[in-house]
């Protein structure tokens, strides 16, 4: 399983009450706790939880599946998550699984509750939902992504046309009702919806990716940002779907954490005015 590649929650200051709610559901653990960045682990997976501000509200664009082995265990996650939650799909039997709900829980964050087989190893896989005037290209999404990361497939893909039943006859015959891809053995899965849902994605639910060296950044934020794709600051990109990466060289999170806080200011310092992250002018500021 690669923790080099994981979601990013955004929140306005209640990231780790956030934390706790999870760990204490699915039986994780803290394993960052600062006032900014909250880092959870569940299930031996990486979730990034970022106290950011007001600006961005997660939505369901991007959900998180949990894959339950039992009944019971889809019932017990259901019943937490209700705890100020809304339901999006009701907690039922579906055609594609014995026990399936969707919800939306307190913090905004989506939940996708399945009884079924694993993808891999990981138990929790993001979702994500191509809408609007992406709708019909989540094939080419995965496409692009397959093509960018090393250790990359594409898996089973489902279309709506090929005989799933009680699916939604005004979704085009081949659009993506559900598929799984592995981006460097990080498992996600990805939809179509034709419905116009009042919601898109936005940097509420990001990917983060920790790359290796600058070669691996470049060749990373150059294929994600190109064809439409647009630069944000501080590592931050939106990709042509409109969909948010944090591009993060393992190097930077050294610096910022080294133990003399002068030096590690100065590293945030630069890498505020940045884009893309250059390594050497992290260096830079550091020794300067």
């Amino acid at each position: 399983m690669n923790n080099d590649i994981f979601p990013c929650l955004w929140y306005d200051g209640d990231a780790k009450e956030s934390a706790e709610f999870y760990c204490k559901i699915f039986g994780g653990e803290i394993t960052t706790d600062t006032p900014v960045v909250m880092n959870i682990d569940l299930f031996g997976q990486r979730i990034m939880l970022l106290n950011g501000g007001a600006q961005f509200k997660k939505n369901a664009s991007v959900s998180l599946m949990v894959i339950c082995e039992t009944e019971d265990e889809v019932q017990k996650y259901w019943n937490q998550l209700s705890d100020g939650g809304m339901p999006l799909m009701d907690l039922s039997s579906y055609s594609w699984s014995k026990k399936y709900g969707w919800i939306q829980d307190k913090y905004g964050v989506s939940w996708q509750l399945f009884l079924g087989d694993k993808a891999g190893e990981q138990k929790i896989v993001p979702t994500m939902m191509f809408i609007h005037d992406n709708n019909g290209k989540a094939k080419e999404a995965m496409e692009l992504y397959t093509k960018t990361f090393l250790n990359s497939s594409i898996g089973n893909i489902l279309k709506y046309g090929e005989g799933s039943e009680g699916h939604d006859t005004q979704e085009p015959a081949e659009n993506v009702q559900h598929a799984h891809f592995v981006i460097d053995h990080y498992s996600l899965f990805c939809m179509d919806n034709s419905y116009d849902h009042s919601f898109d994605f936005n940097e509420g639910i990001s990917m983060v990716v920790m790359t290796d060296d600058q070669q691996q950044t470049d060749n990373y934020w150059n294929a994600l940002t190109s064809d439409g794709g647009r630069e944000s600051m501080c590592g931050w990109l939106k990709d042509k779907y409109g969909f948010s990466w944090q591009i993060v060289p393992k190097r930077l999170i050294q610096l910022m954490n080294d133990s003399n806080q002068e030096k590690a200011y100065k590293v945030v310092q630069a890498m505020m005015k940045m884009q893309k992250i250059i390594i050497q002018d992290l260096e830079d500021a550091y020794n300067s």
